[in-house]
């Protein structure tokens, strides 16, 4: 069963640590969510990619959105939310499961991913699958490195800065260049 032809509610919050905050919801789990974008770049991006009519309701988002707050404010440290992952393409799933086992203040690097997959030489379709990731922060994409413990391509509004801020809100400490 896919997003499509459903109905997506979702939240925004113009001010978090990260910048404006939008989560998206339906039925399953979390759909989207996404920082530092307009609230209506965000809603053109879901119903594109998941074909679904979006609709506004902080109330059906707000369990979401409170948790992922509470993260960046430092008070929480894992995320009880429950994940939408059908629109997903099996390999991207593949990989955002590896990253969900990451634990919080640690790292791995594309090329890990990839061996944890069973595709020791697929580094940059990793970097890719964690590029299109659309519940970034939750699905903790910013704990994948370069191979030399370097940050790269955070596709998360802020970019590698965003990166290494969630790294540090994590307690990481990591071997490469900071920034």
């Amino acid at each position: 069963m896919t997003a499509s032809g459903r109905i997506v509610y979702y939240g925004y919050a113009p001010r978090t640590r990260v910048g404006p905050l939008c989560v998206a919801v339906n039925e399953r789990g979390v759909v989207a969510l996404d920082f530092g974008v307009s609230e209506q770049e965000f809603v053109a991006r879901v119903t594109q990619r998941t074909k679904a009519t979006l609709i506004r309701s902080d109330d059906a988002a707000a369990e979401a959105m409170k948790q992922v707050q509470e993260y960046l404010e430092g008070q929480r440290t894992r995320f009880d939310l429950p994940l939408d992952m059908s629109t997903m393409s099996e390999f991207q799933r593949r990989v955002l499961n590896i990253a969900l086992k990451i634990p919080r203040g640690k790292y791995l690097t594309y090329g890990d991913v990839a061996r944890a997959i069973g595709k020791p030489h697929a580094s940059r379709a990793v970097g890719q699958a964690l590029g299109h990731n659309p519940v970034p922060i939750v699905i903790p994409c910013h704990r994948v490195l370069g191979s030399d413990g370097s940050l790269h391509g955070y596709s998360g509004g802020g970019g590698i800065q965003t990166k290494a801020w969630l790294l540090r809100l994590e307690g990481a400490s990591l071997p490469g260049p900071a920034e």
